[in-house]
């Protein structure tokens, strides 16, 4: 496996690639690897002949008071981690490499997308994911790339972003890894407590209890709204920022659940905010779990 830092190598190392006919696939992380990034490398070393893994804490896509100087940092530890996996090449730049000029001069606006729930809450995040996600498909310009789909909202924006400025990449998706107990893997679940630990778990709780009412026949969104919101309110550790339904492409309100739906929910325990959601597809009383 190669270690790369600057943008010079991973051009020079694609460049043999392409002279060589294979195909690239690409896993962008901010790092502190876990078993669902693992996963990520898997699905696209399924469908590339060469994985290149990104490790970079981007800034721009953390707001005023976040943990963007706190969020956990160990690039021998994720090197290991990516070798393990079978990943060819380690892209992990500095931020002076990937922001010359010490910040963005040119940004890519996320559209309407990004305006809600996560973009609700932090109005500068999804410009920052947007345009780091663009800079390094441009750099990398892979066949494949592979995104998470615990972060549901950003697979959704980034879809739109390559949909939008025809960029000529096949985005993949791969399903969120669980613990043992439900907790979706996070690079954030260090901060954790152990109380915390074991709160956390109502997020899974809630989602695949309100999916059961769906599978039972409930099609009134709001009763599915209320009953996820119900099971969050039995944990007192969680704050809720926000638990919803909506459709799966578009993130708008549902007037019944039909076709492909996403229920959202995000939760304050302490200092940390987690995310979860479930992406199920309805048609008459058929219901399928679904990646986002």
């Amino acid at each position: 496996m190669q270690l790369v830092q600057t943008c010079a190598e991973v051009r020079a190392w694609l460049a043999t690639e392409r002279r060589a006919e294979r195909r690239v696939g690409f896993v962008p992380t901010l790092g502190a690897l876990h078993a669902g990034h693992l996963s990520l490398v898997g699905v696209c070393r399924q469908a590339a002949d060469r994985v290149v893994l990104s490790v970079f804490v981007n800034p721009t896509q953390f707001g005023p008071g976040e943990d963007f100087s706190r969020y956990p940092r160990d690039l021998e530890r994720d090197l290991r981690l990516a070798e393990d996996a079978g990943v060819d090449v380690v892209f992990a730049p500095t931020v002076e490499e990937m922001y010359p000029f010490g910040r963005a001069e040119v940004t890519v606006d996320p559209g309407p997308l990004a305006t809600v729930f996560e973009g609700r809450l932090r109005p500068t995040h999804f410009r920052g994911v947007a345009t780091v996600v663009t800079k390094l498909l441009a750099l990398v310009a892979p066949d494949v790339a592979v995104f998470g789909s615990k972060d549901a909202q950003q697979v959704v924006v980034v879809r739109q972003v390559v949909r939008d400025l025809l960029l000529p990449v096949q985005l993949l998706v791969g399903p969120t890894v669980r613990e043992s107990d439900g907790l979706a893997f996070s690079s954030r679940n260090v901060y954790l407590s152990i109380q915390e630990r074991v709160a956390a778990t109502v997020l899974h709780r809630a989602l695949v209890q309100a999916g059961d009412g769906i599978r039972f026949g409930v099609r009134d969104p709001q009763v599915v709204e209320s009953r996820l919101r119900a099971e969050l309110a039995t944990e007192p550790l969680g704050t809720v920022d926000y638990a919803a339904m909506v459709d799966a492409e578009r993130l708008e309100p549902l007037l019944t659940i039909e076709g492909r739906v996403l229920l959202l929910v995000a939760v304050r325990f302490g200092a940390t905010r987690l995310l979860d959601n479930l992406c199920l597809r309805v048609h008459g009383s058929d219901v399928q779990e679904e990646l986002p």
